[in-house]
């Protein structure tokens, strides 16, 4: 069995989880999320606990449970505290600007680039070069995240672009002669 499998995922308070055949759905003080978790994986609920096991003993059963049971606490985490994602903007005139549900983005291109988020998705600017992506569904938000980072990935030998909070960019040499 999966070692990650092995480790129930605890429910907190205020958090509701129902298993269907096929389905799992969470239900927390932000939201709700469901999940299909397929035939190769076991999911029961035992008091306040989640467990998870294979349903055969196939590698790849025991690869899916490791999984389910990630995603079933990346959901719980989710409905509970919600999930984020910092980016800032490395450039001489790169701004960005949250007005509802789209963000405003000025990359250097000659037109600006207006990105609209998807159902679910917050975003907030705290100044003109931070974005901060907020949501309950981990999976939106790095994809959301990582569409905005493609308008203007960071380039090697300046670092301009979009990037994360954390990302180090290593840059390269520039030519000799």
């Amino acid at each position: 069995m999966s070692r990650i499998a092995k480790n129930p995922v605890t429910i907190p308070e205020k958090v509701e989880v129902s298993v269907q055949e096929n389905q799992i759905s969470i239900k927390g003080p932000l939201g709700s999320l469901a999940q299909h978790i397929g035939d190769q994986v076991l999911v029961e609920q035992v008091d306040n606990q989640v467990r998870v096991k294979p349903s055969n003993d196939t590698q790849q059963a025991n690869a899916m449970s490791g999984t389910v049971r990630a995603l079933v606490a990346n959901m719980v985490t989710g409905v509970t505290k919600g999930w984020e994602k910092k980016l800032t903007l490395v450039g001489v005139g790169y701004r960005a600007q949250a007005a509802g549900d789209k963000l405003n983005l000025t990359l250097g291109f000659s037109h600006p680039v207006v990105h609209q988020m998807p159902a679910g998705i917050k975003v907030e600017t705290p100044s003109q070069t931070e974005i901060i992506i907020k949501g309950i569904d981990r999976q939106a938000v790095g994809q959301v995240a990582a569409e905005v980072r493609a308008y203007r990935s960071p380039e090697p030998y300046k670092g301009k672009g979009v990037r994360y909070a954390d990302e180090v960019i290593i840059l390269k040499e520039t030519k000799k002669k």
